[in-house]
């Protein structure tokens, strides 16, 4: 299974800066938030979908959503920008809202979570969204085979 590191970063140059070190971003320079097989091109496009009500094509074609940031013939790790759409609708979700999306973002095929877990990982993402809102930051996923 995938390692998925999700973190936040001032730029796009500071968050592929984490693949010059090994083991990804380090949680004492950025706020990371660790998601095995939560993938940032599949899974965080049908996650977009369902928070802002549209269809994954719709939220795949958004600007910055699963845009490979590093270097495509990397074997270790790649750096995948996640949609500022995205971002700020989990910056802006309230809990009852991430509540309603929970067992749908469950029951999606890659992600197979009871609700009551992917409750959890929403409110975890939320919570990374939010403080990278507030630190005008963007969100991005360290994904390592």
């Amino acid at each position: 299974m995938a390692i998925c590191d999700y973190y936040s970063a001032a730029s796009d140059e500071a968050a592929v800066g984490v693949l010059d070190a090994p083991g990804g971003p380090d949680p004492a320079v950025f706020d990371v938030l660790s998601l095995k097989g939560i993938d940032p091109v599949v899974v965080v496009a049908r996650l977009e979908g369902l928070l802002t009500d549209c269809a994954y094509d719709e939220a795949r074609a958004r600007p910055r959503s699963g845009q490979l940031l590093s270097d495509p013939e990397a074997e270790a790790a790649f750096v995948i920008s996640v949609s500022d759409t995205l971002r700020d609708a989990l910056a802006s979700a309230t809990d009852g809202q991430l509540g309603l999306v929970a067992g749908p973002f469950g029951a999606v095929e890659e992600v197979g979570l009871p609700s009551a877990d992917a409750l959890e990982v929403l409110r975890l993402l939320s919570g990374l969204a939010r403080r990278a809102v507030a630190d005008n930051r963007r969100l991005y996923c360290w994904w390592a085979l």
